[in-house]
């Protein structure tokens, strides 16, 4: 059995559909993890899903990704803009990621239109809401298919 994409979500993210829905959604994150298991089924691609508000527990989910994954997409939350030590490990992966997120990072605050992991992933689609899990699963099955030649390799 081929091995499975990871979906990681960084901290926060298990406050879905409560922590300010007007900007972040009403769905909750069981929701979205249900909607993008049944999405890799429809891709012909094992989902596992897993969330941390711990910025050591993501890097060590990447790590063994390399390993034990296909591939990752992954949305780094607060992280995002704040650690150089989770960007590193983005940058040495070994199978391909696609950060995503929620909100449209540019139309943020200063402090959020930083992005230090954004250039360490193969690309970074943002600002559809839960819709941009969906097309970072999409893109990175595409990718692990072979079908998309499109920037970084990683």
């Amino acid at each position: 059995m081929a091995r499975p994409v990871w979906v990681l979500h960084g901290p926060n993210l298990d406050l879905l559909g409560t922590r300010e829905p007007d900007l972040y959604g009403k769905e909750t994150l069981a929701s979205l993890d249900r909607r993008l298991v049944a999405l890799g089924e429809e891709l012909g691609v094992q989902v596992e899903c897993f969330q941390t508000n711990h910025e050591g527990a993501l890097i060590d989910r990447l790590i063994v990704a390399m390993r034990a994954a296909q591939g990752c997409v992954i949305n780094p939350g607060g992280l995002t803009h704040t650690s150089v030590a989770l960007a590193d490990t983005m940058r040495a992966m070994t199978v391909p990621v696609v950060e995503v997120h929620l909100t449209n990072l540019y139309a943020r605050g200063e402090e959020r239109s930083r992005s230090l992991t954004g250039a360490a992933a193969a690309g970074v689609i943002m600002g559809f809401g839960s819709r941009s899990y969906e097309l970072g699963l999409r893109e990175l099955s595409m990718r692990l298919r072979g079908s998309s030649s499109r920037g970084r390799a990683r």
